[in-house]
C-alpha cells in the first residue's frame, strides 16, 4: 500500500509539474490577431457603445488566455483624428496585461484612404510608428502601412521610404535565421487569388505583384490583414494570405471575433473564433482548422 501511495503521489506530482510547464510555455506558443475595432462604425460615428462592448470582451479574453502578443490589424477608429474614439480605443487597449505586447497596425480609417504626410504624422503622434518590426516567440513580425502600398500618390516619398525599409528588413530577418517571417498589414494583397481583379478590399495589381514577389523571395509564408470585415483565405505559392474578420462591426456572415494563431516549429496554424465562441483554455489548433 505504501508503494502504491508513493507511486500515486509521484504520478500526481509529475502531472502537476507537467501542467505547470504547459501553463508556463503557453504564452510563447500562440498569438492573437484582431482587426477593425473601428470605434464609431456601428452607428456612423453617433456613438461607440457596441464597439466598446466588443473590444472590452476581447481584451478580457486576451488577459485570460495570455498570448505571446496581440496584433491589431488596422482601423482602430472610424473617423480619423476623432479625439473621443481615439481615447476609447486607448482606454480599453490599456487594460491588456502589460506583460502582453500589443502591436498596432495603421488602417485606412486611421491615416485616410489616400494618406498624406500630415495624416501619417498624426497617426505617429497619437498611436506610434506606422511601419516597424518586432521579434517575439519565434516570430519576426513586419508591420506595414498598407495604405501607402495601395494609394501612395499624396505621400510618395513616405511610400518609397517604407519600401526601401522593407527590403532591408527582409534581408535582416533572413540573416537572423528567423523561424517565421510574418507580415501584418490592414489591406489584403488579395482575398482568394493572387491575380484577382483590383477592388476596394485588395491592393492594386502592380504593387501587389511587386510586393508579393519581394516577400516570397525572402521566405515569407504568412500575411495577416483585416479591412474586409469578413474572413477570407488565399494562396500565392507557399504564401498564405489570411484576411481576418472584425472585432468590431461585421459586414458579412462572419461574426465579430478574433483569430488565434498557434506557433509551430515549421508552420503557423490559425482559427477564427466569434466572440461568443472563444476557447476557455489555450487551444491546440488542428491543421485541418487552418482555413477560416
Amino acid at each position: 500500500m505504501r508503494r502504491r501511495t508513493v507511486a500515486t503521489f509521484l504520478t500526481c506530482a509529475a502531472l502537476a509539474v507537467g501542467a505547470a510547464l504547459i501553463q508556463a510555455q503557453s504564452p510563447r506558443s500562440f498569438f492573437i490577431q484582431l482587426a477593425d475595432p473601428q470605434f464609431g462604425a456601428f452607428t456612423q460615428d453617433k456613438d461607440f457603445v457596441q464597439e466598446t462592448a466588443n473590444y472590452e470582451f476581447a481584451v478580457a479574453n486576451i488577459n485570460r488566455l495570455r498570448p505571446a502578443f496581440v496584433v491589431i490589424c488596422g482601423d482602430l477608429i472610424n473617423k480619423g483624428g476623432d479625439a473621443a474614439q481615439l481615447a476609447e480605443y486607448k482606454r480599453i487597449t490599456a487594460k491588456i496585461d502589460p506583460s502582453i505586447p500589443v502591436y498596432a497596425v495603421a488602417g485606412n480609417h486611421d491615416v485616410e484612404n489616400q494618406p498624406t504626410p500630415e495624416s501619417i504624422a498624426a497617426y505617429r503622434r497619437n498611436i506610434g510608428p506606422d511601419y516597424y518590426s518586432f521579434q517575439r516567440s519565434g516570430i519576426y513580425g513586419i508591420v506595414l502601412d498598407s495604405s501607402l502600398l495601395g494609394s501612395p500618390a499624396k505621400a510618395q516619398a513616405l511610400a518609397d521610404e517604407q519600401e526601401a525599409w522593407l527590403q532591408q528588413e527582409l534581408t535582416t530577418a533572413r540573416a537572423a535565421g528567423a523561424r517565421h517571417i510574418v507580415v501584418f498589414q490592414h489591406h489584403s494583397f488579395f482575398l482568394e487569388k493572387a491575380d484577382e481583379p483590383p477592388q476596394y478590399f485588395n491592393i492594386p495589381l502592380e504593387p501587389r505583384r511587386r510586393y508579393l514577389d519581394l516577400l516570397k523571395a525572402a521566405g515569407v509564408r504568412y500575411v495577416f490583414a483585416g479591412h474586409y470585415h469578413r474572413n477570407a483565405f488565399g494562396r500565392d505559392g507557399q504564401l498564405e494570405m489570411i484576411t481576418n474578420g472584425p472585432v468590431g462591426r461585421p459586414l458579412g456572415a462572419d461574426p465579430s471575433g478574433l483569430r488565434i494563431v498557434t506557433i509551430g516549429d515549421d508552420a503557423l496554424q490559425h482559427t477564427y473564433y466569434g466572440l461568443g465562441n472563444i476557447p476557455s483554455v489555450f487551444p491546440i489548433v488542428a491543421p485541418a482548422a487552418r482555413r477560416p
